[in-house]
């Protein structure tokens, strides 16, 4: 796990975010997400410098298109944001979270 991983995994493991269990570094298919919420059919991905190359760019949209066939919302943060803004990040999360879950029932 990068830096930013387990500065984001401190706040998400053990339910702590509105009772939701998140897992961090699930396979999904041929691909490894960062975080991931079944119940909200949820992938939290955070984005070093290497996805803002070109390269980066066309992996991430590829993996991104994967994802949103198999059913899952996808949010990208950047790693500097998760450490500037943790509690907007947080509060993101949880919006869509509970979005998610909501229209899961």
């Amino acid at each position: 796990m990068t830096e930013a991983e387990k500065h984001l995994w401190k706040r998400l493991r053990g339910k702590q975010i509105g009772g939701l269990q998140f897992y961090r570094q699930k396979i999904i298919g041929n691909y490894i997400v960062d975080f991931f919420c079944p119940k909200a059919s949820l992938v939290i991905e955070l984005d070093g410098g290497q996805h803002y190359t070109d390269d980066g760019i066309l992996r991430d949209a590829e993996r991104d298109r994967y994802l949103k066939t198999q059913g899952l919302q996808i949010l990208r943060f950047s790693d500097r944001d998760v450490f500037i803004n943790t509690e907007g990040v947080l509060k993101q999360i949880l919006a869509q979270a509970c979005l998610q879950s909501r229209e899961a029932l």
